[in-house]
Parts: C-alpha cells; structure tokens; sequence
C-alpha cells in the first residue's frame, strides 16, 4: 500500500485496517506535526477511518483567538487559511482529512486547524475526519 498526504490514500488505509500508520507518516511528513505524533506514540491510542462529519461539531485548539489551547499570529493563521482556500478552489487537491480527537461527545481539532478554517470560510458544512480516542 503507498501512501501520499490525501484523503483517498488515508482511506485505503483505513480500510485496511492501517490508519495509525497513515497519520503518523502525514503528521511526520506533509502535515508538519512531528510533536502531535510523538505524543500520540505515548500511549496505546484507538483510531477509527475516516468518515465525514460536520464541521460545526468540531472545536478548533489551534487560532488567534484569546484563551484557545495552541494561540498562534493572527497573520500568520490567516495567510495559512487563504493559502489552503485557494490550493482547495483549484480543484485538484485531494486534501487530507481532519484529525480529531474524541472524548465523551466532545470533539477537539488537533489536526487541520487550518484545513477546518478554510473549509468554513468556503461554506463546506462537513468534511472527512479521523477519529482517535484517548481510552483503549
């Protein structure tokens, strides 16, 4: 099974049964997240394959906002946002799914903190994501 840093491939291996695999070779690779997969390495983890969701359901970690977990520049977050909304609007991106952690009904961002803003910004109202929960 090849990998690359999109959805089709995240769900070939979710099918089989590899997803683990394939978010630690996107967030050691394309999704320059080395830190998020050291610490999902930490301890056993459940993952489950991707499936659409609605965005609105989701709480980003990651912003300009006051008080959010992982506060990052304003004009740094939204020259990333408009990056991806314009890679997006050409059509030809097979953008990587969402990765969320969840945790009795609560649902944080941990991945895709950019991706999940273009996509609200574009209007979309659910997207792939993959699931992982603390508990095994």
């Amino acid at each position: 099974m090849k990998y690359t840093p999109t959805l089709s491939s995240a769900i070939t291996f979710g099918n089989a049964n590899n997803i683990e695999e394939w978010i630690h070779l996107f967030l050691c690779g394309e999704g320059d997240n080395l830190p998020f997969s050291e610490g999902l390495k930490l301890q056993p983890r459940r993952y489950h394959p991707p499936k659409l969701f609605p965005l609105n359901a989701l709480k980003r970690c990651c912003g300009p906002e006051e008080g959010i977990k992982w506060q990052i520049d304003e004009k740094s977050f939204n020259s990333n946002v408009n990056a991806i909304i314009k890679r997006y609007q050409k059509g030809d991106w097979d953008m990587p799914p969402l990765i969320v952690r969840s945790d009795a009904n609560e649902y944080e961002l941990n991945d895709g903190n950019h991706r999940y803003e273009a996509l609200v910004r574009l209007g979309i109202k659910e997207y792939w994501v993959i699931f992982w929960n603390p508990d095994v």
